[in-house]
């Protein structure tokens, strides 16, 4: 039995969505108030993080609820350690370590993998989607902000291996839906899609502390005052 679970997952996370963009680094961020020493450090988990997931997924590629979706054109591993060679400089391996937040991300990404592989699925729509969906306008708002070329410091957001990112979230969607899965399976990928948005949170919380001291409480106070409905969501998966 199918199970619409691209609709689920997008009308599931809405909420989570709305408030991990309304923590104060992304609010901020997505308002061009870029600390490029923030920054890095999310560049840097994100290499923990999508290494892990990739890891994972790389093992489970016969799984037949996780392997139909382990599109190997959204890796970002690679385009990350680029990234990092640019703000770190070509010894960034020794450089750059995960924060707590990004360790519990990690952790539970290798948890899941042991013991319930299928939640992965919730995951990895979270972070590849989301960045595969909103990913122009945020490169578009770091390059300006941190005054940086076309594509240095900047190959997360690029997907050159999906030359029509809308016709690839098409199949996407399509093949969510085909998974072998029940009710109560879904239930639970949106469930874990949803703690995958906290983690999320918890690393952008992580780096509001570097980015008061870069700007000031005064002005973070004020870019953070109002909240957002959700700008990048209206173009998820």
């Amino acid at each position: 039995m199918s199970v619409a679970l691209a609709s689920q997952l997008r009308e599931g996370t809405k909420k989570a969505h709305t408030m991990a963009e309304n923590t104060g680094f992304v609010s901020c961020f997505l308002k061009g108030v870029v600390d490029k020493a923030s920054y890095r450090t999310l560049v840097a988990d994100l290499y923990f993080v999508y290494s892990a997931m990739e890891e994972e997924f790389a093992k489970l590629r016969s799984h037949p609820v996780v392997g139909p979706v382990a599109f190997p054109e959204l890796n970002r591993r690679e385009s990350l350690e680029q990234d990092l060679a640019f703000y770190f400089g070509p010894d960034w391996r020794t450089a750059v370590k995960a924060t707590p937040a990004a360790q519990e991300y990690v952790a539970r990404l290798h948890q899941v993998a042991q013991e319930s592989p299928e939640l992965l699925v919730g995951h990895h729509y979270t972070r590849y989607i989301g960045d595969l969906s909103g990913g122009q306008i945020l490169k578009n708002i770091a390059q300006k902000a941190m005054n940086l070329g076309d594509h240095d410091g900047l190959r997360f957001y690029e997907f050159d291996a999906i030359p029509d990112e809308k016709a690839f979230k098409v199949n996407y969607r399509a093949t969510l839906d085909q998974l072998p899965i029940d009710q109560a399976t879904a239930d639970r990928i949106v469930a874990e899609a949803n703690h995958a948005f906290h983690l999320n949170m918890k690393m952008f919380q992580e780096l509001e502390g570097n980015l008061i001291a870069a700007i000031g409480k005064v002005l973070f106070g004020f870019l953070t005052r109002r909240q957002r409905t959700g700008s990048t969501e209206a173009v998820a998966a």
